[in-house]
Parts: C-alpha cells; structure tokens; sequence
C-alpha cells in the first residue's frame, strides 16, 4: 500500500534541464522560506558518484538539509515506487516542522510520482519478459528503441533512451496488453495532501550548451575518471547506466579515447537535456523563470 499524506503544506517542485541551476536556485528558496530539499534526481541517490552526477557539494549540504542524496549504493535495488513511498513519508515527518518543503531534479518520472502517483500494470509473462531481455542483450539499447518506435512512437518520444529498462518495460507492457504503453499511462492524477507548486527554470539553449561543455570539463578536473574507475566494476548495475558512466566505461574498456568519450558525454548530455525539456515542457502547471529571478519565485510561492 502507498503511503499517505497526513499533513497539508506546500510542495515547491523546481524542475528543468541537467545543468541548468536548479540545485542553486532550490537552495536560495530553501533558505527563504526556511527549509530543507528533497532530491528527484534518480542518479544522485548512489552515494560513490557524485562528481558526475553533479551532486549537491558538501559546502552546499553543510548550508541547507538535502533528503535523497548519497543515501543508496550503486549495488541497490531502487525504483520509482520507493521513491515516491520515501518522499511522500519524507512530507508527513517535515510538514510538522515547515509549511514549505523543496524538492528538486530532472527526472520527470521520479517528479511525477510524487506530484501524481504512479501507474498500476499488469505483470508480464515471463516468456515475453525474456524475449525481450534476449532482445537487448544481443542486439543493445538500439534495438530496444526500434521496438518501442514500432509498438508506441508517443511514448517513444517522452521516454529517456539511456534507460534500457524503462524502454523493456514499456515494450512488455504494449506486448502483454495489446494496448499502446502511453495509453494506459494514468491520465487522472492522485489527490494529494497538500498543494504542489511548480517551477521551471527557463534557459536559453545556447547558455545551456555552454553549461554543459564546461561542466563536464569541470567535473573531469575533479576528479570524475578516478571515481568512474572506482564503480567499473559495478558497470551492469542499472544505476550507472547513464550519461558520462557508460562513455567512460568504453573508455575504460578500450572502445574510445579519452577526448572521444568527453566529447561523447557532452553530446549525449545535450540530447538529454533536449529531452528533459520535451517532457517538462508538456507540463501545463509548470512556472517558467529565469533562474535569477528568485524574487519572482517567492512571489508565486507566497500567491502575491
């Protein structure tokens, strides 16, 4: 059973692109309004990664409390519906303390479940569930998105592509229920306990291209191939299944150069970037700024 919501309060969602300030800007409404964040970033819950996950600095944690940060380890097993069950126990315990809690991060499914709960589907036959994981293991992620192409295109598009198995369990489902993945996607979202404000930061794409490349930079000058190496050994782990760990793995593994997969990285990261804004984008109750004008945050928050 789902956990519930006991107390009302206000839940300030800053979303947007990888890369784009949303952990600064959740920090400065989080010392406005006194209070602490939650991450929904489903990457910075592993705690030997955070150099490239660009996880909140111990200087920037030590400042303001962040839930869901550094509190898993690669090798767990961790999933949308323990994240929302977390965040919503998370609400219930702070909401006692503040009227106001934060959370922030780019993984839209992770936002959603707790913005709107998660879907219910039919368990899937093991043949078909084997068909397919024969499927990616032979022929890889590519053919995984020729599948999903063909069975739903519309979700095909929402879904993020560096995820292989929220690509298989799409294809399971469309395959189990002969019905399109993006159609029995819940289309009422769940009451919640308490109000939910949405923000967005807004910013354009030349800045954000520009974000990117230096912040992948960055994070190779701290130190981003030594704990790359640290967690090679852990690479089938789908936790690290994602931008920047899988490019440095080939590199690793003898596939590309060093400069080929940093330039990998930074392309693969603009794509998904394009691609966390498709998603935000369709959402009708998200708040655009700047991501200076915490001003005009406050005010929206504050319904002046």
């Amino acid at each position: 059973m789902k956990a519930k919501s006991k107390f009302s309060g206000k839940l300030i969602v800053v979303v947007g692109p990888t890369a784009s300030g949303k952990t600064g800007v959740a920090i400065n409404l989080a010392k406005h309004f006194k209070t602490q964040i939650i991450s929904a970033d489903s990457r910075q819950f592993y705690k030997e990664i955070p150099i490239g996950t660009a996880a909140p600095t111990q200087s920037e944690q030590s400042e303001i409390v962040h839930h869901l940060v550094g509190n898993l380890s690669v090798t767990d097993n961790y999933n949308v519906s323990k994240f929302e069950n977390d965040v919503l126990n998370l609400l219930d315990s702070q909401f006692t303390d503040s009227p106001y809690i934060i959370m922030t991060g780019g993984s839209g499914l992770y936002v959603n479940a707790v913005c709107e709960g998660i879907d219910v589907f039919p368990d899937i036959d093991e043949t078909i569930r084997t068909e397919i994981q024969e499927l990616f293991n032979k022929y890889g992620i590519e053919a995984l998105e020729k599948k999903l192409w063909s069975l739903d295109p519309e979700y095909y598009i929402q879904v993020d592509h560096n995820n292989p198995v929220r690509l298989m369990r799409a294809i399971e489902v469309c395959l189990q229920t002969g019905h399109k993945y993006s159609e029995l996607r819940k289309n009422d979202p769940l009451h919640r306990n308490f109000e939910i404000i949405k923000i967005g930061i807004d910013i354009p794409r030349e800045i954000l291209v520009g974000r990117i490349n230096d912040r992948t930079d960055s994070m190779i000058g701290k130190g981003w191939i030594e704990e790359a190496k640290s967690v090679h050994n852990y690479k089938n782990h789908n936790s690290l299944n994602t931008v920047g760990y899988k490019e440095l793995f080939a590199y690793f593994d003898g596939e590309m150069t060093l400069e080929q997969a940093v330039e990998k990285i930074k392309t693969n990261t603009r794509r998904y970037a394009k691609r966390q804004m498709t998603w935000f984008r369709r959402d009708k109750e998200i708040n655009w700024f700047d991501g200076n004008d915490i001003p005009g945050m406050i005010k929206l928050i504050n319904g002046d």
